[in-house]
Formats: C-alpha cells, structure tokens, sequence
C-alpha cells in the first residue's frame, strides 16, 4: 500500500466506497465523479501507478485479468452495454496514480454515449 494513494486507502478500508465487485486481486467502486449514468472504477488491490507498467513489465496477465474485472464487475451490476476505458498519465486524465478502468454506463437505448 502506497501511504497517502487514496485508492489505496479505499482498499485498506480507510475511506468508505459504495464497492459494487470484489475478488481476490482487483476490488470496484463508484465513481464519486461519474462521466456516465453509471461509472465505476475498477482497481488493483496492489498498488502500481500505471497501467504501462504491468506491460514494461511484460506482466500481460495482469492487464488481462484487469480487464476481465472490469467486464465481470459490468455483468454483476446488470451492464449489458457499457464502455471500458484506461488514462494512462497526466496528459491523458488519469488523476489518480494507482492503475484503474473506468467502467461506463446505463445509458437509455439512443443515448449519447
């Protein structure tokens, strides 16, 4: 655990989530900012600030079970169409330093997305 990473802290149990899935690696949340009807973050429970980082590691495995995460966290919240997204740096709008995937939904069918 990184001291002062928030989502860090969300994993210890120190700051209060609304969690939506968990399993043994990867825990999820809603977004206290959402971009969508629904918006949930999906997080590693072990901390690394990128997600380039597992792939500069040549840990691909890891990735893909973020991702699966991610589609299963979808799934047991009834998401039947939903997007998955990843900023990876400053730039790009990741804002928080701890690796996670924005799961987007619950748009009404013709919707915006």
């Amino acid at each position: 655990m990184l001291q002062d990473c928030i989502f860090c802290k969300i994993v210890a149990g120190e700051i209060p989530a609304e969690r939506v899935y968990e399993d043994d690696a990867h825990v999820a949340f809603v977004d206290i900012q959402p971009k969508a009807p629904v918006h949930f973050l999906v997080i590693p429970k072990a901390h690394s600030d990128r997600l380039d980082t597992f792939v500069h590691a040549e840990d691909d495995a890891t990735v893909g079970r973020l991702v699966a995460a991610a589609v299963r966290t979808a799934e047991q919240n009834q998401l039947t169409d939903y997007r998955i997204g990843v900023n990876v740096g400053k730039a790009a709008g990741q804002e928080v330093f701890h690796t996670h995937v924005h799961v987007l939904g619950g748009w009404a069918s013709g919707d915006d997305a």
